[in-house]
């Protein structure tokens, strides 16, 4: 079956776990295998397993991010190697941007990246969307591979072709990966993945982590609004770490207001709250993000109490959060 390879910076494992979760279907209908370097083993030859591995890939994903771009390793090794055996049409080459960064201009710049145009993976709404969308064009990349491959087995050049045995294979192998590749390995899965759990330490900074990065993004938005329409004021206000208020000002007329608080239900703080009031207390809200987890990663989500039920069933990056608080703030001047 076809071998998916992937590229990344160890940075981002989060993300390329994620990713893994969402192939897993694919995985259990025995249409993919996948390998990254955590599936090496101790005291294996770490280059010589890549190499190895990378050589042997149907499919290489390429997980983009401004990390990526400045690891030494990823950008001038492996995707270099990655790119020469796609132009030599020995595999396909997926790029998969993870975040926003200057990548049009990367030598796979040329490629078709997911998500759909190319649009980030954690600047989607819901990322489990885009993880989707990810998953969609991997599983046509490899139907044509598997394709390709089971056309290139059943022609006639190919009946000519020399059988390759085992042991010459083997040998070949090892040789051509260079010193230190245990042929010897006993075989096992790459599907290591364990559940992840994660403490109130862990959901409390994800929580005021995403509240100051909510903070920022609306203050920037706030200020983009202003600059692109004549007769519009805007004022950002911060109070300490607890909560922030927006408001927008058409000729001099407050025309919507709002504030993010966090917590809502009392107790310890569990969610963000958005009210339509700049004065809203502490326990009225119009809208609230209460923190949630799945087995790999935290995520908010919302009560939909604005009747959008639609919401209700997406996993909300901090990104997916701000631009739902912000689109509820920046409706009534859209209307």
């Amino acid at each position: 079956m076809p071998k998916l390879f992937f590229s990344y910076c160890h940075v981002d494992e989060a993300l390329r776990d994620r990713l893994e979760v969402h192939l897993s279907l694919m995985k259990n209908q025995g249409l993919i295998e996948t390998w990254h370097d955590r599936g090496i083993t101790a005291g294996s030859n770490l280059t010589a397993a890549i190499d190895e591995n990378l050589e042997s890939a149907d499919v290489i994903l390429l997980l983009v991010s401004a990390d990526f771009l400045a690891s030494w390793y990823c950008y001038s090794v492996e995707m270099k190697r990655a790119l020469e055996r796609h132009d030599m049409g020995m595999a396909r080459v997926i790029p998969v941007i993870l975040e926003p960064c200057d990548w049009y201009s990367a030598p796979f710049g040329k490629l078709l990246a997911v998500p759909k145009d190319g649009k980030a993976v954690t600047t989607w709404a819901n990322q489990a969307e885009a993880w989707t969308d990810v998953v969609r064009q991997v599983r046509k990349a490899v139907e044509e591979v598997a394709r390709a491959n089971a056309a290139a087995r059943a022609s006639p050049a190919a009946s000519q072709e020399p059988a390759l045995g085992w042991g010459e294979g083997l040998s070949d192998l090892a040789s051509s990966a260079g010193p230190g590749l245990a042929s010897s390995e006993s075989p096992r899965s790459s599907n290591l993945r364990l559940k992840k759990e994660f403490s109130d330490f862990d959901r409390d900074k994800f929580l005021h982590d995403s509240f100051e990065y909510m903070g920022k993004f609306f203050n920037a938005s706030l200020e983009e609004v202003a600059s692109r329409n004549p007769g519009i004021q805007v004022r950002f206000q911060p109070h300490g770490n607890e909560w922030f208020a927006a408001v927008i000002y058409r000729e001099g007329k407050a025309v919507s207001e709002c504030s993010v608080r966090v917590g809502g239900l009392g107790g310890r703080s569990q969610g963000l709250t958005f009210s339509y009031s700049i004065n809203g207390a502490v326990h009225s809200f119009n809208e609230m993000l209460t923190v949630d987890a799945d087995s790999q990663s935290m995520y908010f989500k919302a009560l939909g109490m604005q009747h959008n039920r639609s919401v209700q069933d997406a996993q909300l990056s901090e990104q997916g959060a701000s631009e739902y608080f912000w689109g509820m703030f920046i409706d009534r001047l859209q209307r």
